[in-house]
C-alpha cells in the first residue's frame, strides 16, 4: 500500500509534468479550479487548485474533501501512484471504477486530453 508521502511525491510529480506541457494538455490545464483527490485507502484528501496550467497541492487533511471542489477525484493511494507513473491507464481505471472523477461537464470535455 502506498504510504501518504508517496502520493504526495506522486502529486508533485504529476503537477511537474502540467507545468511543462504543452499542446492540447496545456490548454487543458490552463482552467482555474479548485482540486481534491480523495485516497480511499488511506481515508486522506490532498486539496488544491489548477490555475494558469500548473497544479498546486495546497492543503492534506484526514478523511473525505471537507469543501466539494469544482474537480474531484478518488481512488486508492497505489492506483494514484500507478497513474502518475503510466502503470495504470486512466481510462481503464475510470471505466471500471477504479477511479472515480466528479467535475462540471465543461470540465470533463477540456481534461479528456490529460486523461
Amino acid at each position: 500500500m502506498a504510504t501518504i508521502t508517496e502520493c504526495r511525491d506522486a502529486l508533485d510529480k504529476l503537477a511537474d509534468n502540467l507545468a511543462g506541457a504543452g499542446g492540447d494538455v496545456r490548454g487543458a490545464a490552463a482552467l482555474d479550479r479548485t482540486l481534491s483527490c480523495h485516497l480511499t485507502d488511506l481515508d486522506t484528501t490532498f486539496t488544491g487548485r489548477l490555475s494558469g496550467g500548473r497544479m498546486a497541492v495546497e492543503s492534506t487533511v484526514a478523511g473525505p474533501p471537507p469543501q466539494k471542489a469544482q474537480i474531484r477525484l478518488a481512488m486508492t493511494g497505489d492506483d494514484l501512484v500507478a497513474l502518475v507513473d503510466g502503470r495504470l491507464n486512466f481510462a481503464k481505471a475510470w471505466a471500471s471504477g477504479r477511479v472515480r472523477l466528479e467535475a462540471g461537464f465543461r470540465d470533463l470535455l477540456r481534461l479528456r486530453s490529460l486523461l
